[in-house]
């Protein structure tokens, strides 16, 4: 199923196979719309390593408990032109402008963490 011009459903599915729950999938548009918007801001395509996760998907990860990826409002994103700093300014930008939702930023080594909880949240976890 489309969700946008460049995203599809099964790119946001658990990646243990389970389920999507139809509640999540409300969810899981908004944040496409958004990576969306990122997408286009960037030039290039995004690729989503970790979306809507499970509950034992997200335990067998090691991810929080309360993680915004269970209520599908999460994704970890990398592409192939920008290093995650700057990918992660990218989208701060794009949230002070109103273009997308503001929630969660998350720096890694490897990926940039977003997330549309509606509220600031800010932490780098690169190594």
């Amino acid at each position: 199923m489309k969700l946008t011009i460049n995203f599809n459903l099964s790119e946001f599915q658990s990646k243990d196979g389970s389920p999507m729950p139809s509640n999540v999938l409300a969810n899981v548009r908004e944040l496409a719309n958004a990576l969306q918007t990122i997408r286009a801001s960037i030039g290039v395509s995004l690729n989503i390593n970790s979306a809507y996760r499970s509950p034992e998907h997200n335990k067998r990860v090691g991810g929080s408990p309360n993680s915004q990826h269970l209520i599908g409002k999460a994704a970890d994103l990398s592409n192939s032109k920008l290093p995650p700093a700057q990918l992660a300014e990218v989208i701060e930008e794009l949230i002070s402008r109103g273009y997308i939702p503001e929630g969660g930023i998350g720096i890694y080594n490897t990926f940039v963490h977003y997330d549309i909880r509606g509220t600031k949240a800010r932490w780098d976890n690169r190594r």
